[in-house]
């Protein structure tokens, strides 16, 4: 019967108990709604009494609708098994005209009628592309994060979704890590930021609201610190580590209320995450009181038996259940495997209870109950895709996260008038590689390339030559002659080089980091013909560019920037945005050097120039550029460090002012940075904490003064004993432009 023609779930409930009523009275007690039916709880448990064992799996089951070049298709056999309510939640489903076939099969062709889950992988935009969420950590802004995810929110939810896999909060400290493209960098401080205000943005006040999604936070926990940088390898460290450094992001995020966590493919302990029940139990569950639910990383159930942990299908299925992971991406072995493992008592009917219990609780959230079609509204998605305003959200969000590296005698920004420019490289050209990874429903015909962002700012008179001189990988130097030719008439050269936008991301590990194929032969051959040049990287990690920074008089580090990355770049290059981005991860001088971060810690013989310290011996041992590195067009002076105290206890903050004046001739935003250090402690302490940053608007000239406050909380550790606490002793703090250039005083912290 098809029993989900209605708009609330008490007119649900009331056709399901008439229905049962006539059919068969001696079931009549077991269909009525229960008392107090009116509250979240009572609902849910409503729905669940009317489950068969087999429905309740198939809400724990999420299958994926497949993506072709006309869009997403259903496989054939998912089709019955969504007829006969096996499956809760499809992913790669969206737009307005799919999504309500398919939920009509759900809510219209089904014994319960409960309707489907759409989730779809919304990293950075949904049609109208953001910069990659490095980029945009690079912005050390997170109002703009709220911002790139309440306009995906807004694209996603026009186009029938109910439900995105990000954000994704891994702490990367390896270059090498393809995902670290998906992060907000090697800090916990700035990730926990960040990833509170995707939450924020993609999730809003109201779940009901249709301009809203779920968000989900991943990939708990610790993938970002996969041995070697290569991707789905193992993760090895101590449960001090875990608390101190991965950890913070993903509580700060569900402490925002994120409403979904995604289990992680890598293992901790011994124990694949998928499995882990300290990650999941004790911490998840216990500690931190997470009631919404889990879901896998595409088939990391199964997966768990090339890790060496379960023994087959089954006893994989069986241990993700015991760590309460509640939905199964993709493997179907929940569906399979969960009835036979209650037939055969080892698992109780009251564990999956659980675990529906908290996935019909988000779509009761989403008000699906209500109303299953809430969410697709064709007007709706046509006027909201690709708007206006979401592209004006774009070109802002990408000129944040653009940073400029160097700057030698103030080659930046560029003349509108220049008389002839040279517009060099594989990436210029290019609106595919502009999407980065992860690019949802982004159309790379509808980005703007960095040439047409460079024809549309410059004058009538000026004269653009371009070339692509080489691909981005391959040893063809074939190009490198009209490069150079170009080059020598021009009054300046652009080189618009880096990675394709399949070279990072998911999968996309690199044992090297620098520029691929022959790209470095091109800046050099084009760099030998006198002409000023200024490199322009797109790319999704750092990149080891030690050469270019020797010779190479001005870089810009864009990323991967998205649908808006051609006029964003080109308001940077000629001046109409002054830069202010800073690096949210590491650049080193070489791949050697990976894992190389800012808040490491010192060891028994630290760096200096004697040879029995901790060095190498075949490279500078500091970074090419620092965390929190960034240049502007102006310059910035920071003066007056001061304390409000040389003492303090806990029963006190401690407050942190300086001045900060623009010392250029233009308007520019500087980002101020506060670190602290515990010089002797218990357990030894890395040589800088990112603890607090504020974001300036100064006018040339302009002094602001800035005042930071610094509580026991910001002091403290996990002890021998892994307990929190906040050691007396001697503590610095540093107030500065980035890791590295910073000023400091002394204070003593008492209990």
């Amino acid at each position: 019967m098809k029993l989900f023609k209605r708009r609330s779930i008490d007119f649900f409930l009331i056709v399901l108990f008439i229905s049962a009523a006539i059919s068969s009275p001696g079931c009549a007690q077991v269909m009525a709604p229960p008392a107090g039916g009116s509250t979240l709880t009572a609902k849910v448990d409503s729905v669940l009494e009317l489950m068969t064992l087999e429905e309740k799996v198939g809400q724990m089951t999420l299958f994926t609708s497949d993506l072709t070049t006309t869009g997403p298709t259903i496989r054939d056999d998912y089709v019955p098994l969504i007829r006969s309510g096996k499956v809760g939640a499809l992913f790669n489903a969206y737009g307005t005209e799919y999504t309500t076939k398919l939920q009509k099969m759900a809510v219209e062709e089904t014994r319960l009628g409960i309707p489907m889950l759409f989730g779809y992988d919304v990293i950075h935009g949904f049609r109208t592309i953001f910069p990659i969420p490095l980029g945009i950590g690079a912005s050390w802004d997170p109002a703009l994060a709220e911002l790139t995810a309440r306009v995906s929110a807004r694209e996603a939810a026009a186009s029938g979704l109910h439900w995105t896999f990000a954000p994704m909060v891994d702490v990367a400290r390896d270059a090498r890590w393809g995902r670290i493209a998906e992060g907000a960098g090697e800090d916990p401080y700035l990730t926990s930021r960040f990833g509170e205000a995707y939450v924020n943005g993609y999730q809003g006040n109201d779940l009901k609201d249709t301009n809203t999604i779920l968000s989900t936070v991943k990939h708990f926990a610790a993938y970002g610190a996969a041995v070697a940088g290569r991707d789905y390898n193992t993760v090895n460290m101590s449960e001090r580590e875990m608390r101190e450094v991965y950890l913070p992001p993903f509580k700060a995020s569900l402490d925002a209320g994120a409403a979904t966590v995604m289990t992680a493919f890598n293992e901790y302990n011994g124990v694949p995450a998928t499995a882990n029940e300290f990650l999941f139990n004790q911490v998840l569950r216990d500690e931190w009181g997470f009631d919404g639910f889990v879901v896998t990383d595409y088939t990391s159930i199964p997966e768990m038996i090339a890790h060496g942990y379960s023994a087959n299908e089954t006893e994989a299925a069986f241990d993700a259940l015991q760590a309460n992971v509640d939905m199964d991406m993709q493997s179907g072995l929940y569906l399979s495997e969960l009835p036979k493992l209650v037939e055969e008592g080892r698992v109780d009917v009251e564990q999956i209870d659980q675990a529906v219990r908290r996935i019909l609780r988000m779509k009761f959230k989403l008000g699906l109950f209500e109303d299953p079609y809430r969410y697709i509204n064709a007007g709706r998605e046509k006027q909201e895709l690709l708007s206006e305003e979401n592209k004006a959200a774009a070109r802002r969000v990408s000129q944040e996260s653009i940073v400029l590296l160097k700057n030698e005698k103030s080659l930046l920004p560029l003349d509108k008038n220049i008389g002839t420019l040279a517009v060099i490289g594989p990436l210029a050209d290019n609106k595919k590689d502009m999407l980065g990874s992860w690019s949802a429903a982004g159309h790379w015909e509808d980005n703007v390339t960095m040439l047409q962002g460079i024809k549309d700012k410059v004058g009538d008179e000026t004269k653009i030559l371009y070339t692509r001189g080489a691909a981005v990988t391959g040893d063809s130097t074939g190009g490198f002659s009209e490069a150079v030719n170009i080059a020598q008439k021009a009054d300046a050269a652009i080189l618009f080089l880096g990675e394709t936008r399949d070279m990072s991301g998911e999968a996309a590990s690199r044992a090297t980091l620098d520029l691929p194929g022959v790209q470095q032969e091109l800046l050099e051959k084009v760099y030998e013909t006198g002409t000023p040049v200024i490199l322009v990287l797109s790319n999704g990690r750092p990149l080891a560019i030690e050469w270019a920074d020797n010779h190479i008089p001005a870089i810009v580090e864009t990323w991967f920037l998205g649908t808006e990355a051609g006029n964003a770049t080109a308001d940077i290059l000629f001046g109409d945005v002054n830069p202010s981005a800073k690096l949210p991860v590491t650049f080193p001088r070489t791949a050697g050097m990976e894992p190389m971060y800012y808040n490491e810690k010192s060891t028994g013989r630290p760096m200096t120039d004697q040879k029995y310290t901790s060095k190498y011996i075949d490279v500078k041992n500091s970074p090419l550029y620092p965390f929190g590195y960034g240049l502007s067009y102006t310059t910035f002076g920071y003066s007056n460090l001061r304390l409000s105290a040389d003492t303090i206890s806990g029963r006190e903050p401690l407050q942190v002012t300086v001045d900060i004046k623009n010392t250029g001739d233009r308007t520019g935003e500087e980002v101020v940075q506060l670190y602290v250090r515990d010089l002797y402690a218990s357990i030894t302490r890395p040589v800088k904490e990112l603890r607090d940053f504020k974001k300036l608007r100064l006018k040339a000239g302009e002094t602001q003064t800035v005042s930071f406050t610094l509580t026991k909380e910001d002091l403290s550790f996990y002890s021998q004993d892994l307990q929190k606490v906040a050691e007396p002793g001697r503590f610095k703090v540093f107030v500065g432009t980035n890791s590295r250039d910073v000023k400091q005083a002394d204070f003593e912290y008492i209990n």
